[in-house]
């Protein structure tokens, strides 16, 4: 045996390639079989043509073997690996089934195949988190810095001009426009660190330190609220009064709830659009926004108002001439825009007038029905401009307004 090796060694040492020839395993075990069975060190050898490359076949299939059938039986029926894949490396996996018997495949088991699918997903969620952990620690970039032509534009576009300090102390809540007024007057109201007494001084809440009575401004104003309330009897539009029931003890729910419909803004401080006086019920719109109630309670807005006036007593034509006629009320001939006796209903056993005004004096419509000699029973306002209170809005009850209602009532923003 070891001269056997011997020779081949010396072969290999003695063998001299003048080209590159490919060889495969098969000749490998050729040459070593004929120079183990050989006796002398010289060796006859040749080397086939290299071979064509072969035609892509398909994969020819495994045979299952089943260890309960007959040896004689499996023996037949298993090919030649070989002969039948050629120079092709495969590698059979021997698998039990779930009956218990071993079968060969050309293919891993399908468990191996889950469990190296889920490992390489675990890796990628590795690499994702370590990504995610580079991003939290990057060092935000700070704001670019602008120029002042573009803080300037800004601000003389797009930034809100500064506003008299009794108007921002009103819109704040502190007080009415007239209370903050009187504030500024006792010098309880500090701007920047020094006592303004001047109500006209010109604030910004965003720039500027206001504090009033000790108590630091906040730098944002409470949104605008726009709500139409339905007035019931006994209750009058000033929040002043003490010893009568005020309409603004109806929206307590309403500012309760603020902090959870508007976070980290202040509560508003709101007000009627005019006023109705405390037996007469119906529409009456409150706001925080004093603005919008200049515009619409201005005479210039020329906003007609629409009363539902119910008689005790029979109604004539003449009575009817009478209100249209007018009457003078704080030195002025005020009449009617229109007049009218509505039909009767079978629930309703009084007399109702239907009266149109729009320059809306005090006590105006319980006037034209008193110089008319009627004795009003009701008064109940259901329109202003050209909103009219909803017919299922009950007494006591609010409705927010919306673009196209503040549009009805001539709101111009």
């Amino acid at each position: 045996m070891a001269a056997a090796v011997a020779a081949a060694t010396s072969a290999f040492t003695s063998l001299h390639l003048t080209r590159a020839t490919s060889y495969t395993r098969r000749h490998i075990r050729t040459f070593i079989t004929s120079s183990l069975s050989s006796s002398s060190t010289k060796f006859n050898i040749t080397f086939a043509p290299p071979k064509p490359k072969p035609k892509t076949k398909p994969e020819p299939a495994i045979p299952i073997i089943n260890p309960n059938s007959d040896s004689d039986s499996n023996s037949d029926s298993v090919p030649n690996l070989d002969a039948e894949v050629g120079d092709q490396l495969y590698i059979p996996w021997i698998v039990r089934d779930e009956k218990g018997n071993l079968t060969l495949q050309s293919t891993p088991p399908a468990r191996l195949l889950h469990e190296m699918a889920n490992a390489s997903t675990g890796k990628k969620k590795k690499k994702g988190k370590e990504v995610a952990s580079k991003a939290a620690t990057v060092v935000p970039t700070p704001e670019p810095k602008h120029s002042k032509a573009a803080r300037r534009f800004y601000n003389e576009n797009f930034r809100d001009p500064p506003q008299r300090l009794s108007k921002v102390l009103a819109a704040a809540g502190v007080a009415s426009r007239r209370s903050s007024e009187e504030l500024i007057f006792q010098g309880r109201v500090t701007v920047n660190g020094s006592v303004c007494k001047t109500p006209q001084t010109k604030v910004d809440p965003a720039r500027d330190v206001i504090y009033v009575n000790g108590n630091r401004l906040p730098k944002k104003l409470p949104t605008k609220v726009y709500l139409a309330l339905n007035k019931p009897k006994g209750y009058i539009c000033s929040s002043g009064e003490k010893e009568t029931k005020s309409v603004m003890s109806l929206f307590d729910d309403f500012i309760k709830s603020w902090d959870k419909r508007h976070p980290g803004q202040p509560k508003p401080r709101l007000f009627t659009v005019g006023r109705l006086d405390v037996a007469t019920t119906g529409l009456i719109i409150v706001t925080n926004d004093g603005e919008f109630t200049h515009q619409i309670s201005h005479p210039s807005s020329n906003l007609s108002k629409e009363y539902i006036a119910t008689i005790d007593g029979e109604v004539h034509k003449r009575h009817l001439i009478a209100i249209s006629e007018g009457t003078i009320i704080d030195g002025v001939h005020c009449t009617p825009d229109n007049v009218e006796l509505l039909p009767g209903q079978p629930d309703l056993s009084r007399p109702r007038l239907r009266i149109v005004v729009h320059e809306g004096r005090n006590h105006e419509v319980r006037e034209l029905v008193k110089i008319a000699g009627l004795q009003l029973r009701a008064l109940k306002r259901i329109r202003i401009g050209g909103f009219r209170l909803p017919a299922d809005l009950a007494l006591g009850k609010h409705v927010e307004l919306n673009q196209a209602n503040l549009k009805a009532l001539g709101w111009k923003s």
